[in-house]
């Protein structure tokens, strides 16, 4: 399993996530910020757990460019 987390409020829209993993991200047309697509939010942490370990590579990818270091991707 998959499980990616992301800390929404502190993006800086710079969409390097979606360009990386445009599956799992993409961008507001509201505010500017990266959106995980089919997430849970807790307090403001956005959660998607997938089985698809395929999305694994792509996710961590935008998880390591991202300048704010907001993403997490862990394998459990």
């Amino acid at each position: 399993m998959v499980v990616i987390t992301l800390q929404r409020k502190k993006c800086i829209g710079c969409n390097y996530c979606v360009e990386l993993a445009p599956d799992q991200f993409q961008m507001s047309k509201k505010d500017g910020k990266s959106v995980l697509l089919h997430s849970n939010d807790k307090k403001g942490f956005f959660t998607l757990k997938s089985h698809d370990e395929l999305i694994f590579e792509a996710s961590d990818n935008a998880a390591k460019a991202c300048p704010v270091k907001i993403i997490s991707v862990k394998q459990v």
